[in-house]
């Protein structure tokens, strides 16, 4: 008991010195740096982040996010789908996330600093009621969503991005719209 009675400031200093050197993954949700769905709207809609797929083609072509890039995990780091602008938010994502983890670990490593694997992948894109797109239908009746975005969920999507929580299609069904133009 004598050790910490004398010793109490450089116990205290060790304990904050950890704090700090933990804080940074508390904040980010993780080493992997992972993002919810509505942190991911947020990113495309205010930041340019821009979404790229890691499924492999058959997967992708089975239903994927509206304007995600297609670039299959095997082939993230010769792609030239990605975009030059190292310093954009790529948000990565797979059916489940499992996949999306890595790559964006990949893309980190390669120079793309605001690489983050979106969290739950398209299963959880499809969850939170965002755009989706299909590769084998045709263009025009390619997008499904179960809920249509009415005019004013652009609004409503970017305030429910700014606190954390789930969005509906609003702007990024335009965005996905503006890209494939």
């Amino acid at each position: 008991m004598k050790f910490f009675v004398e010793n109490w400031i450089l116990i205290l200093v060790a304990f904050v010195s950890g704090g700090m050197l933990v804080w940074p993954m508390v904040r980010k949700g993780g080493a992997g740096g992972a993002v919810n769905t509505g942190e991911a709207v947020r990113l495309i809609n205010r930041e340019k982040g821009v979404l790229v797929d890691v499924s492999e083609p058959h997967e992708y072509s089975a239903g994927h996010a509206a304007g995600a890039r297609n670039v299959p995990l095997g082939q993230i780091e010769s792609s030239k789908d990605l975009p030059s602008n190292k310093a954009l938010p790529v948000l990565v994502m797979c059916p489940t996330g499992a996949r999306a983890g890595r790559a964006a670990a990949m893309l980190r490593k390669a120079g793309y600093e605001r690489a983050l694997a979106v969290a739950g992948g398209t299963n959880a894109w499809r969850d939170a009621q965002l755009p989706v797109e299909r590769a084998d239908a045709g263009k025009e009746g390619a997008k499904e969503s179960s809920k249509g975005a009415p005019k004013g969920a652009d609004k409503a999507g970017e305030k429910a991005a700014d606190k954390g929580g789930e969005t509906s299609a609003g702007q990024t069904s335009e965005r996905a719209a503006e890209k494939s133009a």
